[in-house]
């Protein structure tokens, strides 16, 4: 969960509230200084590198990345003849991206006719995610979109006893489990696979991906349909989840000390997922220039 999509505080879907004594207006964008270097390649070639980046955080929408247009390669962006208008902000400018033979319309926009409480957004444009070959924060690739600042992991080792039953047979039993605490959801509690009957777990085709994580691989369980699930390589920033199954609590029976799990309200994630123009082939090795 970020700041304003799935369940963040600014989503529409938030799990928790604000405690002022007048209601918050029903859309709250917020923006702020990356503080980070980005990078965006085109058609093979650097098109973009700006210290100097503004995120967008919109309701419902994950983090936009905005250039100034100043730190974008001249002659990239040919200004197309529609415009679109956004609700908050006025007129919305769009751009093809072209290079050498290689064009590709709605590569890019810009609001051209701002409010003046918008103005950190004046003169500077956000590039399509996919129109894009890759973003980059200095060398390292950033895949999904723009990485939104107040997501987090945190995992745990815990002895606590962790138990998995599909009907009367035990398909994990551990007292060694992982906890992963990721902003804004319920803990998720990973099992080492020694801890687990491995033939319990069928594998299914379709992942999902999490820019945070990696590429989930699921599992069915017996009747339960995709019970279970997999970073098989995660990012090196969970890595210590890497290989482990976990369960899910509404699908299959999982007992922490005894005490029967369930989803939490409000918990259900979205998945990224093939429909949404995420390539499995970003994945491997994605530290590194290409």
């Amino acid at each position: 969960m970020g700041l304003a999509w799935q369940q963040g505080p600014l989503s529409t879907r938030a799990v928790g509230q604000f405690l002022t004594a007048q209601p918050l207006p029903d859309r709250v964008l917020f923006a702020e200084p990356l503080w980070r270097r980005m990078r965006v390649r085109f058609d093979g070639a650097w098109v973009a590198d700006s210290e100097d980046v503004v995120l967008l955080h919109e309701p419902n929408h994950y983090p936009v990345a905005y250039f100034p247009i100043a730190d974008v390669r001249d002659g990239l962006l040919v200004p197309e003849a529609k415009a679109t208008n956004h609700r908050e902000f006025g007129r919305t400018k769009w751009f093809t991206a072209r290079s050498g033979d290689k064009q590709v319309p709605r590569a890019a926009w810009q609001y051209t006719d701002l409010p003046e409480y918008a103005d950190i957004l004046r003169d500077r444009v956000a590039f399509a995610w996919r129109a894009m070959d890759a973003f980059y924060e200095e060398d390292e690739r950033i895949v999904g979109h723009a990485a939104d600042l107040y997501h987090r992991n945190d995992i745990r080792q815990t002895s606590r006893h962790l138990v998995v039953r599909d009907g009367d047979r035990i398909v994990a039993d551990t007292r060694r489990p992982v906890v992963l605490y990721e902003s804004g959801f319920a803990p998720r509690w990973y099992v080492p696979r020694d801890d687990v009957d491995q033939s319990a777990l069928a594998p299914v085709d379709g992942q999902t991906f999490c820019p945070y994580k990696g590429l989930a691989s699921y599992y069915d369980i017996g009747d339960s349909k995709r019970g279970a699930w997999s970073y098989l390589d995660a990012w090196p920033e969970v890595a210590r989840v890497s290989g482990l199954v976990s369960f899910e609590p509404d699908i299959v029976d999982v007992y922490l000390d005894d005490r029967k799990l369930a989803l939490e309200p409000g918990q259900t994630v979205t998945p990224h997922g093939i429909d949404r123009g995420l390539d499995p082939s970003e994945m491997p090795a994605r530290a590194g220039t290409e």
